[in-house]
């Protein structure tokens, strides 16, 4: 489903929206923006902007939040239209039973493989009791997409190189990917928190994109509430993220 225009409110103003990529009685899935928190949180209290209530006031009726989106990582997010497939979706995701797939520039050059297999304990703003400090499994599976070498010396060597790659993780924990590719030293493009100043600062710079480098390009459900079989969706990456994969891809060409 494509996305749906902007609203007009009675005072003439243009009403924020987001783009639908899917929708039945039940459930709706945006594609979220870079920068937009999913609902208030005392991590940021000052923002004023939020996809619960964005997609409220898009659909007019209450929407209820099933998964999350990091503010920085833009792409798909789920939200159920009633609080019976809130309950059966937020299960489907704790349990596993969705497949996530996303997109991220990250440092250096990754194998053109491998799972990155690391316990991870909860961050601070998630931990709801001592049993929640104890690491819990998580697994990435990653794979290469694309490779980038930039004429410019950041760290210690003359050039600076880069990689596009898919992510799948298996398991829930808050920041895994951000998380497990700074620990394996490919740290996201972007990342304030796990990444790397020095790198960021060259793409803000150099090709004026200063958003966390992470996207969610599919969403794979075996069921949902309402439907038969099997439901996919795939979000495309955000403008600003495709631009700059289009134009390391062109540098790369022109040598």
């Amino acid at each position: 489903m494509s996305g749906e225009a902007a609203n007009v409110g009675t005072a003439g103003s243009v009403a924020e929206t987001l783009r639908v990529l899917y929708r039945d009685d039940r459930m709706v899935v945006v594609d979220k923006p870079s920068g937009l928190l999913v609902h208030r949180s005392p991590i940021d209290p000052h923002e004023t902007r939020f996809v619960l209530q964005i997609v409220r006031d898009q659909l007019g009726r209450r929407v209820h939040p099933v998964h999350r989106l990091d503010k920085g990582t833009s792409g798909a997010l789920v939200l159920a239209l009633d609080p019976e497939a809130a309950k059966v979706l937020s299960q489907a995701f704790a349990t596993r039973e969705v497949g996530k797939t996303y997109v991220a520039l990250v440092r250096g050059w990754p194998e053109a493989a491998g799972s990155i297999d690391r316990p991870l304990a909860a961050v601070e703003d998630e931990r709801i009791g001592p049993q929640s400090l104890e690491p819990r499994t998580a697994t990435t599976h990653y794979r290469r997409l694309a490779t980038y070498e930039l004429p410019v010396r950041v760290d210690r060597y003359p050039t600076s190189r880069y990689a596009l790659i898919e992510l799948c993780p298996q398991g829930g924990r808050r920041h895994q990917l951000r998380r497990h590719l700074a620990g394996a030293s490919h740290p996201i493009v972007g990342d304030s928190t796990y990444g790397k100043g020095r790198h960021n600062r060259l793409f803000a710079t150099r090709f004026g994109v200063g958003r966390l480098l992470l996207a969610c390009t599919r969403l794979e459900f075996a069921s949902v509430p309402g439907r038969e079989g099997p439901l996919r969706v795939d979000a495309p990456l955000a403008a600003e993220f495709a631009a700059l994969v289009a134009a390391l891809a062109e540098h790369d060409a022109a040598g």
